[in-house]
């Protein structure tokens, strides 16, 4: 019986440090996650110029980027990514390192294989080889030094025009419509309490616990403890000691008898001859 009450009480317990510890864990449980995207193969994919080895697949209505060994795709002003272009998104609460890098008129360029005024011989490239060899395109460059990105005639950009591009396309990307919508989402999620109460059932204040009054008991006094001897009377006299008796030394000679009651010879006691 008494395991049974002890194990309801740990049970109890349990549940209740479980519920704010669970609604702290992550505050976007309440993001959906996008559509999935109906592929008849495995998409191919190009290299954008002038980004950090971004591939995109051309082909498809929507973006979807391949990124340091995950596709990664926008949606209602979200990025969700994933090991795996087909299946398996997870929202990602942030915008990617990559993004600004992208030109937000490449499929223009794509479409009329102009890169800027110059000719793109982009080179469309399957699925298998770019989970085969991205690793190595990107320790080596190999898009940007050997391909020259496939731009005729291809000028890189000075790093502070690049870096001023990257500025002005943050702040046209703030400014959409779906990504405003999502922010004033997260802000609002992040006041609402992480723990709400049941309908119906509304938190009482803690009241203050009045001190409890201290009882008054009894004092018991100590038995009165016995007198020594020659202490002070009850009447607050004192008795007087008498004195004791003086006892005269006793020498050897004079305490001493022998056992037929005569006293031993000494100097006084000598025999008269």
């Amino acid at each position: 019986m008494k395991r049974l009450v002890f194990g309801t009480i740990l049970s109890a317990l349990a549940m209740f440090v479980s519920v704010p510890t669970m609604a702290g864990v992550d505050v976007h449980i309440g993001i959906s996650l996008p559509p999935p995207i109906v592929f008849q193969a495995p998409p191919y994919v190009i290299v954008l110029p002038d980004t950090n080895y971004v591939y995109v697949a051309p082909d498809m209505e929507v973006d979807i980027f391949f990124w340091n060994g995950m596709w990664w795709r926008p949606w209602e002003g979200r990025w969700y990514r994933s090991y795996y272009y087909d299946r398996d998104w997870a929202y990602y609460n942030n915008v990617p390192p990559f993004y600004y890098d992208v030109d937000p008129g490449w499929r223009g360029y794509y479409r009329d294989r102009n890169w800027y005024g110059h000719r793109w011989h982009y080179e469309p490239i399957p699925h298998h080889q770019l989970q085969q060899n991205w690793k190595s395109w990107d320790h080596d460059r190999y898009w940007e030094r050997q391909r020259a990105w496939g731009v005729q005639d291809y000028q890189p950009r000075p790093q502070q025009q690049r870096q001023e591009l990257r500025q002005q396309r943050q702040r046209q990307y703030q400014q959409r419509p779906e990504v405003q919508r999502h922010q004033q989402e997260m802000q609002q999620q992040q006041r609402q309490p992480q723990v709400r109460q049941p309908q119906g059932q509304q938190q009482r204040p803690p009241q203050a616990q009045q001190p409890r009054q201290q009882q008054h008991q009894p004092q018991v006094q100590p038995a009165e403890k016995k007198r020594p001897q020659g202490g002070p009377a009850h009447g607050g006299e004192q008795k007087k000691a008498k004195p004791s008796k003086k006892v005269k030394p006793v020498t050897p000679e004079e305490g001493y008898e022998s056992r037929d009651g005569k006293r031993p010879a000494g100097p006084g006691n000598a025999p008269n001859r």
